[in-house]
């Protein structure tokens, strides 16, 4: 049996494109153990953010997982609930609009959901989900430590 891990992400660029903030605050129940983890980026975007606090949530996690992973952009969230990414494999990472956006990211992600048994859910931003709300604290954190 996998260790159960759950994990509340953010990320964010103002302006977009601009200075970028990822996070991720990763939780075991079970040890009752919390971390915190951060980056930023000069120039970049929401989505590349949003995309990053997930990778390097997972990379961060040294066993594969069965991981409940928190997000407030729907973009990422619907990726794989709604399967967009198999669908992008399947026509060469191209979209209904063209070539897919953020496609170095994605390909990384992918090979993370491989390791990782993940369940994606969609929180509301900026509301009264405490942990996403640190998250975003983290964020901006990130982005003014690189102005």
């Amino acid at each position: 049996m996998n260790p159960h891990v759950i994990i509340y992400t953010d990320g964010g660029a103002s302006p977009n494109p601009g200075i970028g903030g990822w996070a991720a605050i990763l939780y075991s129940q079970k040890h009752e153990a919390k971390r915190e983890i951060s980056g930023g980026e000069l120039n970049t975007t929401n989505n590349r953010m949003e995309i990053t606090a997930a990778i390097k949530a997972l990379e961060a996690l040294k066993t594969p997982c069965d991981v409940d992973l928190y997000t407030d952009s729907a973009y990422l969230c619907n990726t794989f609930e709604k399967k967009w990414i198999v669908k992008w494999q399947k026509n060469k990472w191209k979209s209904s609009t063209g070539e897919v956006l953020n496609r170095d990211l994605w390909e990384i992600l992918l090979k993370l959901t491989k390791i990782h048994n993940v369940s994606w859910h969609h929180v509301k931003g900026h509301a009264d989900d405490e942990l996403n709300n640190r998250c975003d604290e983290l964020v901006q954190r990130a982005r003014e430590e690189l102005r």
